[in-house]
């Protein structure tokens, strides 16, 4: 069967599947972690649903101890393989829809999910069934492998190389990025700054609900003083307040951005401890969101860039602040020239808190010009017939750090804005339906290498 009439046989069936499988909460629950379930029952369950797919579609299948799917087509000595995901980010904001609905609205679909990343992992699960009754892979063999942790430290795939001892591929992609294709990383690595400090009339403070992403709400329990009100509304910023007895609870509403966009963005956790900081002139207030008010990094005086991976970002994601203690969790996004013990040094020297480093995921940077890169190229072209939009490097982190010969395919389409990790996440049909021709494609044309 050609490949453009089996995608349009099968597409209804694609969406349905995909519809059922983003109505599953896959929010990571390690906290709740049992045997064969170390991500807790939301992923397990996301994990099982693709299992069970791929058993009835008969492929090998392989559940690697609960923390990855794996789905195997072909016995070849030589590996092509896949890396996606079911876990997702929590939810936050208004949405049109229930985020876990996988409701169809005219030409997309919405819910947690739909582009981040079980959208793009269904798409090549249905590459996978083409190929698998309609090419012969030859010497190779193709492994999809959807894992369950991606979003909180990608311990799945730790798990898959270095526990279960799974093969690197010859040849990888992760459908978790943007075509036409990303061949380099930013490095990323998360710090904590914390301090002991007295903050009255401020009680208690939350912001964030996980470091990648810009905090869009965030509440303060402070001393009853009704004339901070005047100072919200300067701000112009939505926000609402309880008055109780001798306290009240402010919060103020900003906008949520992935983490390694922070200045698309409006961080709810800095703006209002930035009002705060103003009207009781607390200077550790007004020194510490002057420092991280512009996002990359200027204000602190550790701002870098190169030609091919850019500048460096500073997401501060967490914020809490309870019995005299103040912590501050901050996503760093940065180019290949950056050292990170350096940076951290620095950080201690010019601000006040103690800041230590939590974790480090170093750079990713590809030969554009590499077999591997111009394969997959030449794939996306072929099928959609765009030869202007460019190959890029990006800020955010996809599974290809952590799998040898493995790039970042897909499945976000130049121009169009999905909204992962934000409120009403989405994908568009047409987008789905194509990424299935270009994933199979891709494959096609990588087992002739």
């Amino acid at each position: 069967m050609e490949l453009e009439e089996f995608v349009k046989q099968n597409l209804s069936e694609a969406l349905d599947n995909l519809s059922k499988w983003i109505q599953i909460n896959s929010i990571d629950d390690s906290i709740n972690a049992k045997p064969l379930k170390p991500f807790g029952e939301g992923v397990y369950n996301a994990l099982q649903f693709i299992a069970r797919l791929a058993k009835d579609a008969g492929f090998e299948v392989d559940e690697c101890e609960g923390y990855c799917t794996e789905i195997k087509l072909g016995n070849g000595p030589k590996l092509i393989s896949l890396y996606a995901h079911a876990d997702v980010v929590p939810v936050s904001g208004d949405w049109i829809h229930p985020p876990f609905s996988g409701i169809i609205d005219g030409e997309v679909m919405y819910g947690r999910g739909t582009s981040d990343d079980k959208g793009p992992a269904m798409a090549a699960f249905y590459a996978l069934k083409y190929l698998k009754d309609n090419f012969d892979l030859g010497k190779y063999q193709v492994r999809l492998v959807i894992g369950g942790n991606e979003e909180k430290g990608s311990r799945c795939l730790e798990h898959y190389f270095h526990v279960l001892h799974k093969p690197n591929p010859d040849y990888g992609f992760t459908p978790d990025g943007d075509f036409p294709l990303i061949y380099g990383e930013k490095g990323i690595s998360n710090y904590k700054s914390e301090m002991d400090v007295d903050l009255y009339p401020l009680i208690k403070f939350d912001a964030g609900v996980v470091i990648n992403s810009v905090p869009d709400v965030a509440k303060a329990l402070l001393i009853k003083d009704e004339s901070l009100e005047n100072s919200l509304k300067d701000s112009k910023h939505k926000y609402e307040i309880k008055y109780f007895e001798d306290k009240m609870e402010v919060t103020l509403f900003g906008k949520a951005s992935h983490g390694s966009l922070p200045q698309d963005g409006v961080n709810a956790g800095l703006e209002l401890l930035k009002i705060i900081g103003k009207h009781y002139k607390n200077e550790f207030l007004n020194m510490l969101t002057k420092a991280y008010d512009e996002p990359f990094g200027k204000n602190l005086d550790l701002y870098f860039e190169t030609p091919l991976l850019h500048n460096s970002t500073y997401n501060v994601g967490l914020i809490n602040y309870e019995n005299n203690k103040f912590v501050m969790q901050v996503n760093f996004r940065y180019p290949e020239n950056v050292k990170i013990e350096k940076v951290i040094i620095s950080l201690n020297k010019k601000l006040p808190l103690k800041t230590t480093l939590m974790s480090e995921s170093k750079h990713l940077l590809f030969d554009p010009n590499s077999e591997m890169v111009q394969t997959l190229l030449k794939a996306y072209q072929d099928v959609t017939g765009d030869y202007k939009s460019e190959i890029m490097t990006i800020g955010g982190g996809t599974y290809a750090k952590e799998c040898k010969n493995t790039i970042a395919f897909g499945s976000a389409f130049p121009g169009r804005n999905d909204k992962i990790h934000d409120a009403n996440e989405s994908i568009h049909l047409c987008d789905f339906e194509k990424s299935i021709s270009i994933y199979a494609t891709a494959i096609m044309y990588l087992s002739k290498l």
